[in-house]
């Protein structure tokens, strides 16, 4: 099986692929940066900033070429604060930015998908991460995140019904705060008790059981769970 995952460098992401790679399947992974991975013959690193349209452009080339990717992960994104007090101009400069990062670059990369499934009859698998705040929302500095994360699950219901007939299926995973950089990086603006605050476990959700659920839908095990949404947020949202 090959897997082709955005934001493979770093915490849900990492555990992802880590996964992947020890059930054997092939990865092509993206971040910003270049990064090496000589370990593993079966990963294969691209650099692309999904912030630019150009870079996104060049991912279309994983479609068409002759050994495609049969899964379509889209993991990466971004989540920077933008209070409604700044400046239309930074604001909106956040929106767009992460609309695209987070929206823009994954439905094309579903588009892409879907249609070279289409032509070649490949039951593909669809999985996106999207989040907790697209659902429940988020504190007003990051709209832009909570709403392009609902953007997200809305594209993702909206292929599971169009396209379940040709095989395809998609789900969405909507982690609260994972045990990650931005996690910490979170702890360092509001401290841990903001974190943990409205959880009904001790302790935040690790990488691996991303990294788990990931593997069960991308290997079809779920197939008649397609257009759900899975809830791994230590009880803090119940839908």
């Amino acid at each position: 099986m090959k897997v082709l995952l955005t934001g493979s460098s770093r915490g849900i992401g990492k555990a992802i692929k880590d996964s992947l790679l020890i059930n054997s399947h092939q990865v092509v992974g993206t971040s910003r940066s270049p990064i090496k991975d000589s370990t593993n013959n079966k990963y294969q690193h691209i650099a692309c900033d999904l912030s630019k349209p150009e870079d996104v452009v060049k991912l279309k080339e994983l479609f068409e070429a002759e050994e495609i990717p049969e899964i379509l992960i889209n993991n990466a994104g971004m989540f920077k604060d933008a209070d409604f007090t700044i400046s239309d101009k930074e604001w909106l400069d956040n929106w767009d930015k992460t609309m695209q990062v987070n929206l823009r670059s994954t439905a094309l990369l579903c588009k892409w998908a879907i249609n070279a499934w289409k032509e070649r009859g490949i039951e593909g698998r669809i999985i996106n991460i999207s989040s907790r705040a697209g659902q429940r929302g988020d504190t007003q500095e990051y709209a832009s995140y909570a709403a392009s994360k609902a953007g997200m699950i809305g594209l993702t219901k909206s292929i599971a019904r169009s396209f379940g007939k040709d095989g395809i299926t998609a789900y969405s995973i909507a982690p609260g705060f994972v045990d990650t950089d931005m996690a910490r990086e979170s702890i360092e603006v509001y401290g841990a008790e903001y974190l943990t605050q409205g959880l009904f476990l001790d302790t935040i959700a690790p990488t691996e059981e991303f990294a788990n659920l990931v593997l069960f839908l991308a290997e079809g095990k779920l197939k008649h769970a397609t257009g759900q949404t899975f809830h791994v947020n230590s009880g803090s949202y119940l839908p």
